[in-house]
């Protein structure tokens, strides 16, 4: 399928630069049937027995800005992930001219490239990682040109362990009320984790969408929630996913009788229209970048009601991408 089949005029209107307060009060649009409702509603829109899946992998302050050792130029890094022999993996900009050897003055340390770049991406080690978090910044996208005054805005109140270069956004409208307004409805929780990295945000730069790439991204299912889910489908609740990486992660894990295992891996799992969805029954999301692969997954698990979805989004001016309001959709089986 051609990539421009999941591209949409998005204007820059719609493009949240700053997240709502507080955190549930955003907008959420339940696709069923296009009734506007605030995220504080979740729980009334759900049943008991359903199970409400999240990520709770927490954001690095993944972003470093140093200087080329030698010339002096400014270099930004993006730390991806942690590579198994202690180097890491991380985004270089400006790539041009970098070489293995090249060493950069980031804050109290030094970064050697060990190898790369290869479409932008390095193998760099550090002399001393101790600092790393501290001299770091939080890594907002780069659609958003304001700062954010309290980075914590782009973490989950529930998120855990730091292993993320980007926030889950879906999340990011939870409030402990709203968790707890869940459990008063009868609806339980469970948690998963995704490192989330390249292959949730990285954009699709081939024409045709079977050609994309999915960089592999960590993941792992608890036995708790692999025992959640089959509880969900003894006594007929739904799976809930909030999140595209969620919805990766269990159904990388998934078995066709829609349960999971648990376990952890890596996955490049890549969902697009034709593929098989197993284990989730209704998904929490937000409105995507036009042309993405987070789109095309959105596209597999609902159909082509997507591109009324949000048409309606923008006529009521939602607001858009990683702090706009949500939607709820169910899968399209």
């Amino acid at each position: 399928m051609d990539v421009d089949a999941f591209r949409y005029d998005l204007p820059e209107r719609a493009i949240a630069q700053r997240p709502v307060e507080p955190r549930d009060s955003a907008r959420l649009l339940d696709t069923r049937t296009m009734a506007d409702h605030r995220f504080s509603e979740l729980p009334q829109l759900l049943q008991p027995n359903d199970l409400v899946v999240i990520n709770d992998t927490r954001v690095r302050r993944a972003r470093l800005r140093g200087r080329r050792v030698g010339t002096g130029g400014e270099i930004e890094l993006l730390l991806l992930n942690r590579r198994a022999e202690g180097n890491w993996e991380a985004l270089i900009s400006p790539a041009r001219r970098i070489r293995p050897g090249v060493e950069i003055a980031v804050g109290p340390t030094v970064a050697t490239v060990t190898n790369g770049p290869t479409d932008g991406i390095v193998t760099v080690s550090f002399e001393d990682e101790t600092d790393l978090e501290s001299i770091g910044s939080v890594p907002l996208p780069p659609y958003i040109t304001t700062e954010l005054e309290d980075p914590e805005r782009y973490q989950t109140v529930y998120a855990r362990r730091v292993g993320s270069a980007a926030a889950p956004t879906a999340g990011l409208h939870f409030t402990p009320a709203v968790l707890a307004g869940l459990e008063a409805a009868g609806i339980r929780t469970a948690t998963v984790e995704l490192q989330v990295g390249l292959g949730t945000f990285r954009p699709i730069a081939t024409e045709r969408i079977e050609d994309h790439v999915m960089h592999r991204e960590w993941c792992s299912v608890p036995e708790a929630t692999a025992e959640a889910i089959r509880h969900a489908r003894q006594v007929g609740g739904r799976v809930v996913a909030i999140g595209t990486t969620t919805v990766r992660t269990l159904e990388t894990f998934g078995a066709p009788d829609g349960t999971v295992g648990s376990g952890q891996t890596e996955t490049d799992l890549y969902l697009r229209p034709g593929s098989d969805i197993r284990v989730v029954d209704l998904l929490v999301t937000n409105f995507h970048v036009p042309g993405s692969s987070l789109l095309v997954m959105l596209a597999a698990f609902m159909g082509d009601g997507w591109r009324h979805a949000y048409e309606v989004a923008l006529g009521r001016r939602y607001r858009f991408l990683s702090f706009g309001d949500a939607m709820l959709c169910e899968r399209n089986t």
